[in-house]
């Protein structure tokens, strides 16, 4: 197909669960459309190697359940899991809730099937987990977002899956308490595998769209959720009710069962769901050094407060690995149009504040279209000029995806 395309000149937009949030899998310019949805093909796990091959069609939420019947697991764990396909994981780089535990995408894959624009099909990695034989091919593919190559099939590394999980939802006054009790956990004898923030605004609209909320007497200014793995749930317990008494901290619940640890998770995972269908949200996931979030978030209501008075903002994230989605909602007395040219103009503010605090403007979204325009502010001009560079050597007649995070 590519070899058909490319003497035709025909561009072409790799299309996967289309679960992504920056653009990366529109098709403006009378692109050929691919579709992986049909390869989807699971094969049997290797028990000895804890390996596993698929399809790039294959769904996420499939390959977990494959994966679970052996007692394993692929750890990339996403809102979004029910359509996303591993394919799309992979060429984004997908995060997720687990990163802070697990990392990202790519530490999940020993090999890669792809396709360059110049037709050529690589065979990257296969099952090794150790292969020392010059630049690691594999990570040239994983985020670039289809623009690259086309991954058509993968070698997994898998994981066991966590026999107990332990879950507690605190109340705070605010994020710097947050944090506190972040390092406090980590100070522990469990693993932390998820420690999860979200916002007062985050939880109203929660509840406006499905009628319930944080099991707690009074709304607090923020709610962090926390999961650990491998430990004695007494000596969880014991932290919790410890954390309890600790400077902003207001309530917190443990879940005492699996069944309502999940009800806890429904409340971090329903969010994004919730803001979509109870306003207009403009959506950006940053990445900030884990020390510097609470001091960006108090300069970012400053922004805010300063340009754009009275405007929602609702904050969310993966606290453990410094990511922060920023979801600022439509005022309702305003335009769409006019809304999203003011948000435009604020993302500069937004992203030269994350530049001042050594962040980057895409956490685990990519830059698709979305983007493109503020890359600079994450990756300096030589990086750029050689992303440019490696993009001409695979897909010598810009046709792979072309115009997402670069301009050709």
């Amino acid at each position: 197909m590519v070899e058909l395309c490319r003497a035709h000149k025909q561009p072409m937009v790799p299309s996967g669960g289309r679960t992504g949030l920056a653009g990366g899998a529109v098709a403006m310019r009378g692109e050929l459309v691919v579709s992986l949805e049909r390869m989807n093909r699971i094969d049997p796990i290797d028990v000895t190697g804890l390996t596993l091959r698929v399809d790039a069609g294959a769904v996420t939420e499939q390959v977990h359940i494959h994966c679970a019947a052996q007692g394993l697991t692929w750890p990339v764990d996403l809102a979004s899991k029910g359509s996303s396909q591993v394919g799309g994981n992979l060429a984004t780089n997908a995060g997720g809730v687990k990163v802070i535990r697990y990392g990202h995408a790519r530490h999940w894959v020993l090999g890669l099937v792809v396709v360059t624009g110049a037709g050529d099909v690589l065979e990257l990695g296969g099952a090794l987990e150790k292969n020392n034989t010059g630049v690691d091919l594999r990570q040239l593919f994983i985020g670039s977002e289809g623009t690259l190559g086309f991954i058509t099939e993968a070698t997994l590394k898998l994981t066991r899956l966590p026999e107990r999980l332990e879950v507690a939802l605190f109340a705070l006054d605010g994020i710097d308490a947050g944090l506190r009790l972040f390092e406090s956990a980590r100070r522990e004898r469990f693993e932390l595998s998820a420690y999860e923030l979200f916002t007062e605004p985050c939880m109203a609209r929660f509840r406006a769209h499905r009628g319930f909320g944080p099991p707690f007497a009074r709304p607090s200014p923020c709610y962090v959720l926390v999961e650990a793995e491998a430990c004695d749930p007494a000596s969880f317990e014991r932290w919790a009710h410890g954390a309890l008494a600790a400077p902003g901290v207001a309530d917190g619940v443990l879940a005492q069962t699996p069944a309502q640890g999940r009800e806890l998770w429904r409340l971090r995972e329903g969010i994004s769901e919730a803001l979509g269908a109870t306003g207009l949200p403009h959506k950006n996931d940053v990445a900030l050094p884990v020390g510097s979030l609470a001091a960006f978030c108090r300069e970012l209501t400053d922004v805010f407060a300063a340009s754009y008075p009275g405007w929602e903002i609702c904050l969310f994230g993966h606290v453990g690995d410094g990511n922060l989605h920023i979801n600022v909602m439509k005022p309702d007395a305003l335009g769409r149009e006019e809304f999203f040219r003011l948000t435009g103009d604020a993302d500069h503010a937004v992203f030269d504040l994350v530049k001042r605090h050594r962040g980057s403007i895409s956490a685990e979204h990519g830059i698709g279209l979305v983007k493109k325009d503020y890359l600079g502010y994450s990756r300096s001009p030589a990086e750029i000029a050689l992303m440019r560079r490696l993009k001409a050597l695979l897909d010598p007649d810009n046709l792979l995806n072309p115009g997402k995070i670069l301009d050709a």
